[in-house]
């Protein structure tokens, strides 16, 4: 905590540093979702190059002096809940003084900016997400508060904690790690008891593009156990995209990556290729719209598919049929098949990339 008032302290020195010398203060923060900023690493995924490009945020520009004056706003509103040691969530901020923010996407962005031009993680600055993952499956723990939390035992799924950091007693005895792209997915293998019935394993969902929160969890269970961990996700571009945030990270929060990737993550499915192989009909299928088309264009230019020539292949069979699928066109096969015969089998016989 004493690392986040100096670095705080910093900031604010160089401010009066400005005004006394009677020059407008500005504050300097890297370009977060700029492509040169960002490097590939195979053991980390996409991290911020150390000398990247800056944009200044000037107190003396109307574009600038209303984000100048509510980063100023939300650093003193850090200091104190830091020197106090409470915390708060994004969303107590933004309601702190809804007018003056003026929407909630305004309160996230600047606290990102402000961890990223701290180089300090966002927990540390005793801001909170709500949560929106799901955790089920052979894993026990116990809260920063003390409260103990069975995952085993319950037949409904636990909420992500709010504080990852804070959490310890992981017990877990999993054989492996599942994560599913949607809600849907998740609530029907619970359903199905899949956490127990193959061999005892962890299931995760973000329920769609995952809250830092859940990247964070991901990240603590692999430190923790070392398992192995595969995803489920929608053969189409939005689903890959959805993967490649938690295994390589994304862009915006490319500061944070060694926090929140997991280089090890394998693609268990659904592939294009299984549309095939398992002969789904093509009337079951979804054809492309402009935005999948562009979406999986950006995809198979990233990094990151360079040194993945399988996935290169199943972008490539996705792009040539144009044709994307959802988890439960499974269904169309019979009704528990992603259960009872997709999931054992690819796990068996290592159906995986």
């Amino acid at each position: 905590s004493s690392e986040v008032l100096e670095a705080i302290e910093n900031v604010v020195q160089d401010v009066f540093k400005s005004l006394a010398q009677k020059k407008a203060p500005v504050l300097t923060l890297a370009k977060r979702s700029d492509w040169r900023n960002i490097e590939f690493k195979d053991s980390v995924g996409l991290q911020m190059v150390p000398r990247c490009t800056t944009r200044q945020i000037r107190s003396d520009c109307p574009s600038s002096a209303p984000k100048f004056a509510l980063m100023l706003k939300i650093l003193s509103m850090i200091y104190k809940m830091v020197q106090s040691n409470t915390y708060a969530t994004k969303r107590d901020i933004y309601y702190s003084d809804t007018l003056l923010f003026g929407s909630q996407s305004v309160v996230d962005n600047i606290i990102n900016d402000i961890s990223c031009m701290l180089k300090i993680p966002r927990r540390s600055l005793h801001v909170l997400s709500t949560t929106k993952g799901f955790v089920a499956g052979n894993l026990s723990y116990t809260e920063e508060d003390g409260t103990k939390v069975n995952c085993t035992c319950s037949a409904t799924a636990v909420s992500v904690p709010s504080n990852v950091e804070g959490i310890k007693n992981l017990i877990s005895h999993a054989k492996f790690m599942l994560i599913v792209e949607k809600d849907a997915t998740f609530q029907r293998l619970l359903d199905d008891d899949f956490c127990n019935k193959l061999s005892p394993c962890i299931m995760i969902t973000g329920r769609g593009v995952p809250d830092l929160n859940t990247r964070l969890f991901v990240r603590k269970l692999w430190d923790s156990f070392q398992i192995s961990i595969f995803s489920l996700m929608d053969a189409d571009p939005h689903g890959v995209e959805i993967m490649c945030v938690y295994k390589y990270g994304s862009v915006s929060m490319s500061f944070e990556a060694h926090h929140l990737t997991v280089p090890s993550i394998k693609w268990l499915g659904l592939l294009p290729s299984d549309l095939e192989r398992l002969n789904i009909r093509k009337d079951v299928l979804i054809p492309f719209t402009k935005r999948d088309q562009n979406k999986l264009a950006s995809i198979q230019k990233r990094p990151y598919i360079a040194c993945q020539p399988m996935w290169k292949k199943e972008l490539e069979i996705m792009a040539a049929s144009k044709l994307k699928a959802e988890i439960q066109v499974l269904t169309s096969l019979s009704s528990d098949y992603l259960s009872r015969v997709y999931l054992p089998n690819k796990l068996r016989f290592g159906g995986w990339l």
